[in-house]
């Protein structure tokens, strides 16, 4: 007499709920699990579940909504299929995909041309952080030479990140009025940015639970970081353009940003010490509050 248990009739005749179910239902479903997920193998896991799911969870209508902790790639495992990966969100018409694969391209993989146009088309459609990066590209004459800079164009784009709710660049943009850089000089209106500045951080901190969680990098630049750190930077991106010469760079000394230099000194230094680099006012003020006011003082002598 066999020892196996017999299986119920119930148990091999299993209804398959899923397969009940139409593409219209599932799309749906899957769009909201993409626009809410917060890291990659949140998307995958789901994907993963059956050919069906894969197919639904890789088309336009899902992609255009994925997260960007959704699209949060390793820089240490970076390779071809997490590029495919990227441009199939892009060409769905994600937003976010347009920001992050163009940070990418413009200083990790030193395809400046091509990040540039990408982050302007996620810049076109309202993303304040694109419209950030691209007003410090042009501020700082990123991938051209020092006499090229376009001020007038960055400090606009500064105004409309500003105005989109940007600390960052609502605190470049108090600087730029405040010093006359890029339009006229106006003490009074940059005072009151850098105290809306304020206010905002103020309000995003009680949200997040503190002023470290609300500056806490984006998918981005944890990429732009872990790239540099693990010494995965193309000779490309150390070159002072598409194909130039390749120059002596730095990165930017605020550890949550990530961004290098494009060409020899971009970023501005500390004034006082001359030891750190910054790609901005608003990077040099987060960092002097988290580290540098305690380690700063000039060369050849104490503080």
């Amino acid at each position: 007499m066999s020892s196996r248990k017999k299986l119920r009739p119930d148990t091999l005749h299993r209804p398959d709920l899923l397969s009940d179910l139409p593409d219209d239902i599932l799309l749906f479903i899957l769009t909201k699990l993409s626009a809410s997920a917060s890291s990659p193998s949140d998307f995958f896991t789901v994907l993963a579940t059956c050919k069906r799911m894969n197919r639904l969870g890789m088309s336009p209508a899902v992609l255009r909504e994925l997260s960007g902790n959704a699209m949060a790639v390793k820089a240490r495992s970076w390779s071809e299929i997490s590029h495919r990966f990227l441009r199939k969100c892009v060409q769905a018409g994600n937003v976010e995909g347009h920001y992050l694969l163009g940070m990418i391209r413009f200083y990790c993989l030193g395809i400046c041309a091509s990040g540039a146009s990408l982050m302007a088309k996620a810049a076109m459609r309202n993303h304040a952080r694109s419209l950030y990066s691209l007003a410090l590209i042009h501020l700082n004459a990123g991938r051209k030479s020092k006499d090229d800079k376009d001020v007038q164009a960055g400090v606009a784009l500064c105004a409309r990140a500003a105005y989109l709710g940007s600390i960052d660049a609502t605190c470049e943009l108090a600087h730029c009025l405040i010093n006359g850089y890029g339009v006229r000089h106006d003490l009074s209106r940059g005072r009151r940015l850098f105290l809306r500045a304020g206010l905002r951080e103020l309000q995003g901190s009680k949200l997040s639970g503190s002023v470290e969680a609300l500056h806490q990098p984006d998918a981005a630049h944890r990429f732009l970081r872990e790239w540099f750190e693990c010494g995965r930077a193309s000779v490309a991106a150390a070159r002072g353009g598409d194909g130039d010469r390749c120059v002596e760079v730095r990165l930017c000394s605020n550890d949550v940003c990530g961004r290098i230099e494009t060409r020899a000194n971009e970023f501005r230094s500390c004034s006082v010490c001359r030891s750190v680099s910054y790609c901005s006012r608003a990077c040099q003020t987060l960092h002097w509050r988290s580290r540098h006011k305690d380690l700063c003082a000039p060369n050849g002598g104490d503080a």
